[in-house]
């Protein structure tokens, strides 16, 4: 930034006006903590810390410092328990903070809003490109996941001979399952190199293709000590195994890229030792329960066997007495068969008689049939002719009363139709008009009448 940008953005506040030349301490305070908050904008800052306190009302008050300076800090109680480890005097910490000042006391200060080790920010979003990379690559996808075999023959374990994670996983796989072989692959967990050494190390174990399932552990530590097992080369090395590999790194708030890769993540080195070995004192337990359950199913089979033998040795006879039982047998069949023929040609002749007789009793005579049809047409006709009449006589009532009703009638008795000039029927004196023509329609024929005058009269005659 240039020197006169840095001038103007720090420039103290404009003197006082003549009307106010004196002014009261806090409002210079408060004056110079506003310059402070709108000047310096929000920015991460690193340092250890120094004379940290927790107070009764949960805020953090501290101190951050560097080799040739220090400041006062405040982490407000709704800030810092977002704070996800518990800092310690002396730590190297990375505060999120805006510059203020504690009015009471004048005293400049930082505001923190978040705090985390320092060097995590950068490690954490390595940690996330990595993790997105690998993610796009397939590397995390469910399908490429193998299962973890139930009984393993060998187990191997990926790790430093000097972790406790080694002997802890040792100690678990020499108490579930001391029968099960254990090769170990000596590689240095943490350090320059590293993640280079585990990769090569993973690949000669596949090479070998000595044990069924590989465990990769080590014990927890901050994000630094566990970083080889974020490496890519680590991730490749996983994925391109020819056998299970099951994580165990850190403890089980811990995730790195080798859990996400591995085909199965397990929350400790214990933990991933409990999951590649069978309980030898669960299957011990088991065999004995099926041993017994055989035991016992074999003892029932004999014993309905027994039974069955000797219900068919009480069923045994001579082959000639069976041959002489089934020759009667035979006999006797045959002449069921003999009679059930007998009885069948029997029915069936009866049948035949029976329905003989039926059809011809329901043979139709044509001479009864012919009379009966000559008597239904003799009706016939004689009800068409009483129809006829019926409805001539009805026809003539019809006609005299239209003929009653017929306007030409009405017309005799002396009544008569007028229109006017359009034809429509005048009913109303109020519609005849003086000079105007009307058509008049009697009963022998029509005229026109002009209206010399009209005089309304109410009422009918």
């Amino acid at each position: 930034m240039p020197e006169n940008e840095n001038v103007s953005r720090f420039a103290p506040p404009q003197a006082p006006t003549r009307t106010r030349e004196v002014i009261p301490v806090s409002e210079l305070n408060h004056a110079i903590a506003g310059v402070l908050e709108r000047s310096f904008p929000l920015a991460w800052v690193r340092g250890e810390i120094s004379n940290f306190t927790r107070a009764a009302s949960g805020h953090w008050y501290f101190s951050l410092k560097d080799a040739r300076a220090q400041i006062r800090c405040v982490m407000f109680r709704g800030r810092n328990q977002h704070v996800d480890f518990a800092p310690r005097e002396g730590e190297a910490v990375e505060v999120r903070a805006v510059v203020s000042m504690y009015e009471a006391r004048g005293e400049l200060q930082l505001g923190v809003e978040a705090m985390r080790r320092a060097g995590l920010g950068n490690l954490y979003e390595a940690f996330l490109r990595l993790k997105e990379k690998l993610s796009q690559a397939g590397l995390f996808d469910t399908e490429r996941k193998r299962p973890v075999p139930s009984h393993p023959r060998v187990i191997g374990v990926v790790t430093s001979l000097q972790a406790a994670a080694m002997r802890d996983v040792l100690t678990t796989l020499q108490r579930r399952a001391p029968h099960v072989p254990v090769i170990v692959y000596p590689v240095p967990v943490q350090g320059a190199g590293a993640a280079e050494k585990i990769a090569a190390m993973l690949d000669i174990a596949s090479e070998r293709a000595e044990c069924d399932v590989l465990i990769l552990c080590r014990g927890g530590g901050s994000i630094e000590d566990l970083w080889s097992f974020n490496e890519e080369v680590v991730a490749h090395a996983i994925a391109r195994s020819r056998m299970p590999v099951v994580s165990g790194v850190g403890h089980e708030t811990d995730f790195t890229i080798a859990d996400f890769v591995a085909d199965v993540r397990a929350p400790t080195p214990t933990g991933a030792a409990e999951l590649v070995s069978p309980d030898r004192a669960h299957l011990l337990q088991a065999a004995r329960r099926a041993r017994d359950a055989l035991a016992q199913c074999m003892d029932r089979q004999l014993e309905r066997r027994a039974q069955h033998l000797e219900w068919l040795s009480r069923r045994l006879r001579s082959p000639q007495a069976q041959l002489q039982e089934r020759r009667a047998r035979v006999d006797n069949l045959a002449r069921h068969l003999r009679a059930a023929l007998r009885d069948t040609v029997a029915t069936q002749r009866h049948r035949q008689d029976v329905l003989a007789m039926r059809w011809r009793a329901c043979k139709p005579d044509v001479g009864v049939a012919q009379a009966a049809l000559d008597r239904l047409a003799a009706r016939m006709d004689a009800a068409l002719e009483r129809r006829h009449e019926r409805e001539g006589q009805r026809l003539a009532r019809v006609a005299g009363a239209l003929e009653l009703l017929a306007p030409q009638r009405t017309l005799e008795r002396g009544y008569a139709v007028l229109l006017d000039q359009r034809g429509r029927a005048l009913r109303s004196p109020t519609e005849l008009r003086a000079g105007s023509i009307v058509e008049a329609h009697l009963a022998d024929g029509t005229a026109d009448i002009e209206i010399a005058g009209v005089q309304a009269k109410l009422g009918a005659f």
